[in-house]
């Protein structure tokens, strides 16, 4: 499903993620880690991990975020690892009972959960890691396929929006959250954007998204209205006749790339070499016409040629025979001399001529 749409489960190691925000003055944010997961595909199952009577003022954004708060005794009880084993076991049933789930996302640092990395990606899952860059531990980056730091999250880049203030306030919203998820689609190395999967993105980072409600009847005419305000370009797929973005952003600035032909550009491309082509094709059965004439007239010096060693060879002559060719001196039977008969008669037979 690399092509298609993922379905993510979210583990969250949350004491690990205590360790990393011991020495900051800022507070976890979950917010931000659920914008990035969202934009990787569905989030159909998140969890937490922690013993929360420590940690209570972190309890109400897990659940306003609709995070299940798994509640681990303290570790003087159980014992260090009693997190980290429940979130394995989790995460195995999950990968084994829940076969179309296909990504797992561990939010965490600690170097224990190598293993259940390397167990995920034996069973065909994509593991995604995150974690803060001081608590992180290089085993368990390296063994990810791929690995997101949570500095990271707030320093995406930012495209001049170029959105006109006179607009109406929807309609500035619309637009804003249509930048967004199109700048999503463009890290995660989505070279085609089709106006579905733009708009299963936006729904993703907003369920609550309409076009409706900003004003449009479908989303083919908030596509349309983006362009006419130079938001994006489009262009209209042959084979579904629906759009796909071709520039949006700060891509309207730079030049479109080479590859990036007009439809106009690629008929005339293809009518001139299909024209060569025929050209090229009437030449040479131009020139292999008289050929084919020459071979059709010249089966007389082809049928003589191998007569002349036939003609030249002779036969063996008697020593002494200085006469003509064998073939005129071929006698007719009739012109051969018949030697005397002996006489027919015996005595008293015929009479003998003299």
């Amino acid at each position: 499903m690399t092509d298609g749409e993922r379905s993510l489960a979210i583990f969250i190691d949350f004491e690990n993620l205590a360790l990393g925000f011991q020495n900051r003055r800022e507070r976890f944010d979950i917010h931000r880690v659920l914008e990035r997961l969202v934009e990787k595909g569905k989030v159909v199952a998140k969890k937490a991990y922690a013993d929360w009577s420590r940690f209570q003022p972190y309890t109400a954004p897990l659940h306003e975020a609709a995070i299940e708060l798994i509640e681990i005794p303290r570790r003087g009880q159980s014992g260090k690892n009693s997190a980290d084993i429940r979130l394995c076991v989790d995460a195995m049933d999950l990968a084994y009972a829940k076969g179309h789930i296909d990504t797992f996302v561990v939010v965490s640092g600690d170097s224990d959960f190598s293993p259940l990395v390397s167990k995920l990606k034996e069973l065909g899952k994509h593991v995604i890691g995150l974690g803060m860059q001081e608590s992180t531990s290089d085993l368990l980056r390296d063994n990810c396929d791929e690995f997101i730091y949570y500095e990271d999250l707030g320093q995406q880049n930012q495209l001049p929006s170029g959105i006109s203030p006179q607009l109406p306030e929807a309609k500035r919203k619309a637009f804003g959250l249509l930048l967004e998820s199109l700048l999503a689609l463009r890290r995660e190395n989505k070279e085609v954007l089709w106006s579905s999967m733009v708009k299963d993105t936006m729904k993703r980072k907003k369920p609550s998204f309409n076009e409706t409600y900003h004003g449009y009847r479908t989303f083919s005419e908030l596509l349309e209205d983006a362009a006419k305000e130079g938001l994006l370009e489009l262009e209209t797929d042959k084979r579904s006749r629906t759009y796909v973005v071709t520039r949006f952003g700060s891509e309207m600035t730079s030049a479109p790339p080479p590859e990036a032909e007009s439809s106009e550009t690629k008929k005339k491309k293809s009518r001139r070499r299909r024209g060569t082509k025929k050209k090229t094709g009437q030449g040479a059965t131009a020139e292999t016409a008289p050929t084919r004439g020459k071979t059709a007239t010249a089966p007389e010096p082809d049928e003589a040629a191998p007569l002349d060693p036939v003609a030249e060879e002779e036969p063996p002559r008697e020593p002494g025979d200085d006469g003509p060719a064998p073939a005129d001196l071929a006698p007719e039977p009739e012109a051969v001399a018949a030697e005397p008969e002996p006489p027919s008669g015996g005595p008293g037979g015929g009479d003998i001529p003299f």
